[in-house]
Formats: C-alpha cells, structure tokens, sequence
C-alpha cells in the first residue's frame, strides 16, 4: 500500500503540524500522498492537491485526521470507489478512529507492512419519493433522522416493514440506524447498544406520544418505508447528523441496507466493548465538571 489520500479537519488543535509530519514520514518511504484542493493550499501542502474525485478514486487507503464526525462524512464520500479508511483521532476517544496520535508512526508502520486487517459495516440508504418522483437518494453510515422542526409539534408518521404495516408515530421524530448508529443518537433516544459484527436495521421514536411505541429491530434486508402526514411545520430528514433535506407532507422515505459497504482498517482489533466502556466512563467524567 504506497497511495494515501489524507482528509483533514482543520478545526482540530494542532492538526496543521501534525499533517506536515505525517507527510513527510509517509514521503521518506516511497508514499504518494495526496490532499483535496482546498485543504492542500490552506495548511500550505499545494503541491499535493488533487480533486476530492481523485483522492477517493485513486488512493488505496484514506487516512482521516479527526474523530468520528470526519469520519461518517468521509465514509459517505468514499462509499461507492470502496476505499478503506482510517482515523487518526486528533479529540475525544471515538468509536469509528484507530490511531492515537502519540502511536501514529508506529500504527502507520503496521499498514507498510500489511499488518492490518479490513472491517466491513452495512451503510444505509434513503430515498425519499414525492408525487412518484425520486427527489433525493443518499446513503449513510451512522442512521436516517426525521425530525421536527423548531416548531413544538409532533410529526405523524405511518411506518411500514416490507409493506407490513408497524405504527402510526405521534412523535419529535424517528431514527433509523445501523448497528454503527446504535452508538449514536439512536442510544440517547433509548434504542439497544448492537455489535457493529453484525448487520440489522433500528427503528427508534424519539419522545413518542404513546406508551406502546418502542425501539423496533428488523433483518438487514428490511424496506423501512415512512409516510409523513404532517401538513405544519418544518421536517426534515438528516444523515448522519450532517446532511439535511426538507421534507414535505405525503412524502415517502425508503430505507434499506446500501449496497456498498463501509471499509475500515483496523491494526489492533480493538474490542468494541471495552471502546464502548471507555467511551462511556470518558462522557460521564466530562459530564461531571
């Protein structure tokens, strides 16, 4: 592996001479590397720009200086040329990052070696349908949210399972998630911790008006078909908490499993529940200053 795509998140302290280190340990090795257009020129890397086409298409491997945020966005980008990521993380512990920074020399040294192994994880994909028509198809990897407006109203929604009729929702919204999104904004909204080995569909409300509705889980090959009745307000439908679409009454969503898989390396094969016990004792001390 000698052709690497870097994703940076300028927003992260310190990331700039982070990147430029990385850069140069990576060169001093016979490595190609190449950095989008605009974040080449703004960390002062230009002779290393590419089009955001090219860094997916032709890089063997992405590695994402980030957390988890960088890393659903450019899992969306990379969805369908199949490149494997992987993430430095450059903030909190995250669930998705591999590499810890003071490590990072050492872990890149394993993938130069072909010490590494690939993970798999099931993407979602949402198309919404209004009049008969395809207005809008995009896939994800952490979940697909309707939701609410600012407006404090309840969305109805009727919610079908391979045209298997489920629940009228009186509710600020539903969440469907992967196994990865189970972590998420699924978990705040009470749905079940899922293994990311495995592959299956949650169906959440968030603050349902009823006291039947609860967290449903379906079969991979599941059709989640949503009907939104509301004819007030704003509703919106997000991916994974970063791409938004404006929904309109009588709209119909379509999720099911995305053909394409999202690609991590993985060095160390971390256990996902000693992350998750981490990930969890790190958020009840942050949330106790």
């Amino acid at each position: 592996m000698k052709k690497f795509g870097l994703v940076v998140n300028l927003n992260k302290k310190g990331v700039q001479r982070f990147v430029e280190q990385i850069t140069c340990w990576l060169e001093e090795r016979d490595c190609q590397v190449m950095i989008k257009e605009d974040t080449a020129r703004m960390i002062g890397l230009s002779r290393l720009a590419v089009s955001q086409e090219q860094l997916f298409d032709q890089a063997q491997c992405i590695i994402v200086f980030g957390g988890d945020g960088t890393m659903l966005w450019t899992a969306r980008k990379v969805a369908q040329a199949g490149t494997p990521l992987i993430g430095i993380n450059m903030g909190h512990l995250g669930f998705l990052t591999e590499i810890d920074v003071p490590e990072a020399l050492v872990d890149l040294s394993k993938i130069l070696a072909g010490q590494y192994f690939v993970e798999e994880r099931m993407m979602l994909e949402a198309a919404v349908y209004r009049d008969g028509t395809t207005v809008e198809h995009a896939v994800g990897l952490n979940d697909v949210v309707i939701s609410k407006g600012a407006i404090a109203r309840l969305i109805q929604m009727d919610t079908y399972v391979n045209d298997y009729f489920v629940n009228k929702y009186h509710a600020d919204g539903l969440i469907i998630a992967s196994p990865t999104g189970s972590t998420a904004y699924s978990l705040s909204a009470g749905g079940p911790l899922v293994s990311p080995d495995h592959d299956l569909i949650l169906l959440t409300p968030i603050c349902p008006h009823s006291l039947w509705a609860r967290p449903v889980v379906t079969a991979p090959d599941s059709v989640i078909k949503i009907a939104v009745l509301s004819d007030g307000g704003a509703v919106t439908l997000t991916i994974d908490g970063q791409y938004v679409f404006s929904l309109r009454q009588n709209d119909e969503i379509v999720v099911r499993q995305a053909p394409q898989k999202a690609k991590f390396l993985r060095i160390t094969g971390r256990n996902f529940f000693e992350i998750l016990r981490k990930k969890l004792k790190e958020e009840g001390e942050r949330n106790n200053v």
